[in-house]
């Protein structure tokens, strides 16, 4: 069965609850991917662990918003389609927020309900030239990152260790202000025969000094089951664009709401 069908199947059934979020099943499901790549190469390579799993939904508390989205939504100026499209560089395409449960997996917008921590988290789809792409923000609070891996935010995510294969184009970037930005490659190619099947893709994280950990994906999209359009030809956002975005305030919560 494929992975990524089989867990969003499981994250259309348990959604509204803040424990497991698209992003996460999504990223799960690389991980498998990976890792049967991995046996099959006889690779003994590694990935440290916070930086492979996606960041899932949290419990609503201060500075917390839930957004449940059915359908792209309007352009306004407090939208956060429209706030995410004013901080990007122009001909990136047009921005509208969505859920990845509710496009591939056909959930109703109460069982794709997510709660949102940072002020423009979510999944946005990003389309161009005929095509069509994702870009997904999430931001963990440093309790979440303690309870959810136990480990070092800031370790370096580009030294591989392990079963699992390396990150490819790893950039690991020490700030002059304490934070870590690091952004690599993934071609998505595993070739499991299954759907959807991703295509490449920049993502990015950025660890900062408090230990909360904000985390972005820029895809070209994803073909097969419920398709929304051709692939992209290149990632809505390339490295550098996506290394001006995640170094932007506006992504993070308002001072005094990060925990």
């Amino acid at each position: 069965m494929n992975d990524v069908r089989d867990l969003l199947g499981r994250a259309a059934d348990d959604a509204g609850h803040p424990g497991l979020t698209t992003e996460a099943v999504y990223d799960r499901a690389g991980r498998v991917r990976r890792r049967r790549r991995a046996a099959v190469s006889g690779a003994a390579l590694a990935v440290v662990a916070a930086g492979v799993v996606a960041l899932p939904g949290f419990t609503a508390g201060p500075g917390t918003e839930q957004t449940s989205v059915a359908a792209p939504a309007e352009k306004s100026g407090t939208d956060r389609a429209g706030r995410l499209t004013a901080l990007l560089p122009s001909g990136v395409g047009t921005v509208e927020q969505v859920s990845l449960a509710v496009l591939i997996k056909n959930a109703t917008p109460e069982q794709a309900e997510e709660t949102y921590v940072g002020p423009l988290d979510g999944q946005y789809s990003v389309r161009r030239d005929g095509g069509v792409g994702f870009l997904t923000l999430s931001y963990m609070p440093r309790a979440l990152v303690a309870k959810k891996y136990g480990a070092d935010p800031a370790a370096d995510l580009c030294v591989v260790r392990g079963n699992e294969p390396p990150r490819a184009d790893c950039v690991r970037e020490e700030l002059p202000d304490g934070r870590i930005l690091t952004i690599w490659h993934d071609s998505m190619d595993y070739s499991d025969g299954g759907t959807p099947q991703w295509g490449p893709e920049f993502t990015a994280r950025l660890a900062l000094k408090d230990g909360s950990l904000l985390a972005a994906r820029s895809s070209t999209g994803y073909e097969g089951d419920r398709s929304q359009g051709p692939l992209l030809d290149s990632p809505p956002l390339d490295r550098g664009q996506l290394r001006d975005l995640m170094l932007r305030p506006e992504l993070l919560p308002a001072r005094g709401t990060a925990k």
